[in-house]
C-alpha cells in the first residue's frame, strides 16, 4: 500500500486513465444517444465514409491505409477515435512554419561537394545512385574526409561512447528513444554532470512515449538542476491528436562535431546485457569521424530548435576540419521524417535490395513488409541473389513477432533464407548489400520505422566498416536457426488463424 500513491502517478497510468477517460465519454455519449439511436447510426456510417475517403486519398502508405479503412468499418466509433489518436502525421500551422524554418536552416548549412559526387560517379555508378537519392529526399550529403568503426554489441559500443565523452570539450549532443535509470545510464549522466561541471554545452533530448515507462515525470527538471539543457520530444498527452504516432526514434551521441554514435543502442541497460529481459540482447552501433559528423550535428539541432522553438546560429557549433584529412571510403548520415511524404528509409532499403548482384544481408527486430519490399526480396531472391535476413529468437512483443513470422512462409518460398537468433533477441539494424554497401541505424524493417518515426542512418560503401559489418553477419548466422520453408508451412491451425488477423492490422502494430 505504501507504493500506491507512486503508482498513481507514474506516467504510463496517468496516460492509460486519460485514454480510457475519452473511450468512456465516447460510450457514455451514445449510450445517452441510445433513444436517437437511427439517426446515430446514420451520423456515424457518414462520419466513417469521410474519414475513409480522407485516408485513402492522403499520400500515405497503401497498407497502412488499408489497415485503418478496415478498423473503420468494422468498428466506427471505436476505429475512428483510435484513428484520432495515432492515426495522423497532422501538425498545426504553427509547428508547420517552425518545421520550415528548420528545414531552411538545415538546406543553408548543408552543403555538398560536387568533387566528392564526381568522384563516386567513377569510382561505382550504383553506390553514386543510392548517394544521389539520400542527398535529394534528404539534402545530407556523402563524405570522402571521414571515418567509421561498427560495433557488432552494444557493450562494445557502450564502452568507446565513455571514451569518448570523457574527451569533450565544447558541446555532447544526446538524441535518444529511450533513456532509463540504471548501469548504462548512471554512467553517461556522471560523465555529463561532470562535463557540465566544466562549462561543456550538454544537451539531452527524450522521446516521451520511449521513456514513460521509464523515466518518472518532469524528469527534465531533473537534468537542467544538473546544468544539462533537456527537452521531451513530442509529449505524450492523452488527447485527440494527430502526432502522437509520430515518436522520435532516433539514436544519436555526437561529440564537439568531431565524432558521432548512432545505431540500435539505446541508453538503458539491456542494451548492454546487463540485465536479462529476453535472453541475449544482440545490437550495433556505428562511430563515425571526420566532417561526416557535421551532418549528425544538424540532425540534432534541427529538431533541438523545433522542439525548443530556437532559432540558433548553427554555424557556431561547427569545427573546423582539416580541408584533406584521411578519410575511409564513403559515408552519408541522413535522416527520415514522417511529416515530408518521402520514405526515405524504405527507399533506400529497396534500392539496396534491387540493385544487388550477389547478396543481402538484413538484421531486423521486426519484420513487418508491404507488398512492395516483399516483392523486392523475393524478386531479388529469385534471380539468384543469396537474401538473408535474422530475427529474433526470442521476440519482446508476441503479437510483432507472430506478424513476423506470417511473413517468412511467402519469403522462403521464393528463396529468402530466414534465420531466427537463438541466444535472445535481436535489435540490430543493418543492410549489407554485395559486400561492398551497408546501411546502418535506427531503421527497423517495420511500418513504423519506415513510415511513421524520426530515424536515422549511416549509408556505408568501401569503409572498413563495411567488412566489420559482414564480418557480424559471418558470426552471428552459426547461432541462429534456419527457418525453412518446409518448417515455415508447418503452423498449427489456430496459429495461422491468429497470425492472419494480426496482418490485417500490421502496419498499426
Amino acid at each position: 500500500m505504501r507504493n500506491l500513491p507512486k503508482l498513481l502517478f507514474q506516467r504510463v497510468v496517468v496516460v492509460s486513465l486519460g485514454i480510457l477517460l475519452q473511450i468512456l465519454f465516447v460510450v457514455a455519449g451514445m449510450a445517452w444517444l441510445r433513444e436517437y439511436w437511427h439517426w446515430v447510426r446514420i451520423a456515424m456510417s457518414v462520419i466513417s465514409w469521410v474519414a475513409v475517403l480522407t485516408i485513402m486519398t492522403g499520400r500515405s502508405n497503401p497498407s497502412y491505409k488499408m489497415a485503418w479503412v478496415v478498423l473503420i468499418l468494422a468498428f466506427p466509433v471505436a476505429g475512428i477515435t483510435i484513428y484520432l489518436l495515432f492515426g495522423g502525421n497532422r501538425i498545426s500551422d504553427r509547428e508547420n512554419r517552425r518545421m520550415a524554418r528548420v528545414e531552411v536552416m538545415v538546406a543553408q548549412h548543408l552543403r555538398q561537394n560536387e568533387r566528392v559526387m564526381q568522384s563516386l560517379e567513377k569510382t561505382d555508378v550504383s553506390a553514386w545512385n543510392h548517394a544521389r537519392y539520400l542527398l535529394a529526399s534528404s539534402r545530407y550529403p556523402v563524405y570522402d574526409n571521414s571515418q567509421a568503426v561498427y560495433f557488432p554489441s552494444g557493450e562494445r559500443c557502450f564502452a568507446r561512447m565513455l571514451e569518448e565523452l570523457e574527451r569533450a570539450e565544447h558541446y555532447i549532443f544526446l538524441e535518444f528513444f529511450i533513456i532509463d535509470n540504471g548501469k548504462m545510464w548512471d554512467a553517461i549522466l556522471d560523465v555529463l554532470r561532470r562535463k557540465a561541471m566544466q562549462g561543456v554545452d550538454v544537451r539531452v533530448m527524450y522521446d516521451d512515449f520511449g521513456c514513460i515507462t521509464r523515466l518518472p515525470m518532469r524528469y527534465c527538471k531533473k537534468l537542467r538542476e544538473m546544468g544539462i539543457q533537456a527537452h521531451v520530444f513530442n509529449p505524450f498527452i492523452p488527447v485527440l491528436s494527430g502526432r502522437l504516432n509520430n515518436r522520435d526514434h532516433r539514436k544519436l551521441m555526437i561529440i564537439d562535431g568531431k565524432v558521432g554514435f548512432t545505431g540500435g543502442v539505446n541508453l538503458a541497460d539491456e542494451y548492454i546485457n546487463e540485465i536479462e529481459r529476453f535472453g541475449h540482447w544482440k545490437d550495433c552501433g556505428i562511430l563515425v569521424r571526420g566532417e561526416a559528423v557535421w551532418s549528425m550535428v544538424m540532425m540534432f539541432l534541427s529538431i533541438w530548435d523545433y522542439v525548443a522553438g530556437l532559432e540558433e546560429d548553427v554555424a557556431a557549433f561547427r569545427p573546423d576540419y582539416p580541408e584533406a584529412p584521411a578519410g575511409e571510403g564513403y559515408l552519408q548520415p541522413f535522416a527520415d521524417s514522417p511529416l515530408d511524404h518521402e520514405d526515405v528509409g524504405a527507399t533506400i532499403f529497396q534500392r539496396l535490395i534491387q540493385s544487388a548482384s550477389s547478396r543481402v544481408w538484413i538484421m531486423t527486430p521486426y519484420l513487418i513488409l508491404d507488398d512492395k519490399m516483399v516483392s523486392a526480396l523475393c524478386v531479388a531472391a529469385k534471380t539468384g541473389v543469396d537474401v538473408r535476413i535474422i530475427t529474433p529468437g526470442i521476440p519482446d512483443k508476441w503479437y510483432v513477432h507472430a506478424v513476423t513470422r506470417a511473413n517468412y512462409e511467402v519469403l522462403t518460398e521464393a528463396g529468402v533464407r530466414i534465420f531466427e537468433y537463438k541466444p535472445g533477441f535481436i535489435h540490430s539494424k543493418v543492410c549489407l548489400s554485395d559486400n561492398r554497401y551497408a546501411v546502418v541505424g535506427t531503421v527497423n524493417m517495420d511500418f513504423r520505422s519506415l513510415y511513421l518515426h524520426f530515424e536515422d542512418a549511416v549509408y556505408l560503401y568501401g569503409s572498413p566498416a563495411v567488412r566489420q559489418v559482414a564480418a557480424d553477419f559471418e558470426e552471428t548466422f552459426p547461432v541462429c536457426r534456419e527457418m525453412t520453408y518446409a518448417r515455415c508451412r508447418h503452423v498449427h491451425f489456430y496459429q495461422r488463424v491468429i497470425r492472419t488477423l494480426l496482418q490485417v492490422f500490421s502496419p498499426l502494430l
